[in-house]
């Protein structure tokens, strides 16, 4: 069985490049297809990869220059972009553009989808779409339209999809319409990175992309009004704008390694999670380091967090239910008189280890190849 890995972009440290990394560890001879590749920009162990990258690689320089060029370059690029015939498996990890790209005819294709296509789907999660009015809407509703059809379609050539979540599967079944039951293997929490900590120093933590559905901008007007220590660590095409937003109490960091940003999960005195996100790593990396959570309580926290009750003890997080400044605040202060068992949050996170998430995958897509042959043989 020869198989390929697509992942849509390697110009970042995210949630989708730790599982295209998983991905490797658990297939180390099958090459990475993706649209661009800057090593400095993403995570270090994708330099032992065999990398190939389209032709939008050679104009796309930045994350920020690929975001503003993929409609019609980067689109263009994905749907042009061909896998070598001699694959009997394509294996792909995707929100936008990696299930664009040209499979072999009799390949498998599985594709580990974090969520539908964003700006194809919910443009409501992007500033700019929210703002434009007259003809500028009237355009971004065409170019909606378009990329719906296209991501549609694609969607349809997928023969198996994995989601993350309940909530993800049901989106994903919504907007694609699977041939087959779509199967849930949460992502993996690489332990190697994270520890418990004697030390709690006097800050809350949130490690995200600075972008507008992330709701950065929520914790920072709480934390002005509430004057305690917020350490934000992140980058992306939001961060001067949230910059001037806050006060003094609150720093941002950025290009962190390992060790540093360990460091600062496992001394916080909380993790702040402002956002409605499809799943959520960050949360469960401050669980991996013994550090409650303070959550929005929707989206995939609801299935990987264990929320605070009567016993904080028990608990994993503390959940606000209404997405505004006040109900973060009042979870804040109720954080601030509980104490938690840091032992007892990181077993909640060990139920999404790196070893089982590859060796799920691993099953799943051998299973599904023999299946296949089976089939092609006649039921043999």
């Amino acid at each position: 069985m020869k198989i390929a890995i697509v992942h849509d972009d390697l110009m970042r440290r995210g949630g989708g490049e730790q599982v295209a990394l998983s991905f490797h560890q658990a297939f180390p001879e099958a090459p990475i297809y993706t649209s661009v590749y800057n090593p400095e920009l993403t995570y270090p162990e994708f330099k032992t990869a065999n990398i190939i990258t389209s032709w939008y690689q050679r104009i796309a320089k930045t994350e920020k220059m690929m975001k503003w060029l993929f409609l019609p370059f980067g689109l263009m690029a994905m749907k042009s972009f061909k896998i070598d015939d001699d694959f009997d498996v394509v294996l792909v990890s995707t929100t936008y553009s990696g299930k664009y790209i040209k499979v072999p005819k009799n390949a498998l294709m599985i594709t580990y989808c974090y969520t539908p296509f964003r700006l194809a789907w919910n443009p409501e999660s992007y500033s700019e779409y929210n703002k434009s009015k007259g003809i500028a809407r009237f355009i971004f509703n065409r170019v909606v339209r378009f990329l719906r059809s296209v991501d549609r379609n694609a969607g349809r050539r997928v023969d198996f999809f994995l989601a993350m979540t309940e909530e993800t599967r049901g989106r994903l079944a919504h907007a694609y319409q699977p041939k087959n039951p779509i199967q849930i293997i949460p992502p993996p929490v690489n332990f190697d990175n994270y520890h418990i900590s004697n030390k709690i120093g006097d800050y809350y933590l949130l490690v995200s992309r600075l972008e507008f559905y992330k709701r950065v901008d929520l914790a920072i007007k709480a934390f002005n009004k509430l004057g305690l220590r917020l350490i934000i660590v992140g980058r992306g095409s939001k961060k001067q704008e949230l910059v001037s937003m806050a006060n003094g109490n609150i720093e941002f960091k950025e290009g962190l390694d390992s060790d540093e940003l360990s460091k600062l999960y496992s001394e916080c005195k909380a993790f702040i999670f402002p956002q409605h996100e499809d799943y959520g790593i960050t949360p469960l990396e401050a669980n991996a380091s013994g550090r409650p959570v303070i959550a929005y309580g929707k989206g995939g926290v609801l299935e990987t967090m264990i929320p605070y009750k009567d016993d904080p003890r028990k608990a994993t997080a503390v959940f606000f239910h209404e997405q505004n400044v006040n109900s973060l605040i009042l979870a804040v202060k109720k954080t601030e008189a509980l104490s938690f068992d840091s032992d007892f949050i990181r077993n909640n996170a060990l139920r999404f280890t790196k070893e089982l998430f590859i060796e799920k995958i691993r099953d799943f897509v051998f299973l599904k190849y023999h299946d296949s042959l089976k089939k092609r043989m006649g039921g043999k």
